[in-house]
């Protein structure tokens, strides 16, 4: 593929395949259009222009979650989540139960397709 046209145009299926041909970008099977294009833009070091969407998720000075930093965010979570049972908070217990859950499919995302 060539830079030619802008990444815009690319479909999704395109924009993944560049993405995982590219180091430092991981977990490109969940992504959605957008955050592949904030992505690579990012990977590549082209200016993102002022767009009237959301922030973008990934910013260069953060660095990329690996496996293992996500999951020490998942037990702190549970250290929160036991907390919250213990206080019978439902509220929280249940934003946090979702939480966990999130960042779990999101590492066996990233655990598959480092094995591909």
């Amino acid at each position: 593929m060539t830079d030619e046209k802008p990444l815009e145009e690319y479909t999704v299926k395109q924009l993944k395949e560049m993405a995982r041909e590219m180091e430092g970008i991981e977990g490109v099977s969940a992504m959605k259009k957008d955050e592949l294009i904030a992505a690579i833009k990012v990977v590549k070091e082209i200016p993102a222009k002022e767009a009237k969407t959301k922030p973008l998720k990934v910013k260069k000075d953060q660095p990329l979650q690996t496996i293992a930093t996500i999951k020490e965010e998942i037990r702190l979570l549970k250290e929160k989540r036991d907390k919250s049972r213990e206080e019978r908070n439902k509220v929280s217990l249940g934003r946090l139960k979702r939480r966990v859950k999130k960042l779990k499919k999101k590492t066996r995302k990233m655990a598959k397709s480092a094995t591909s």
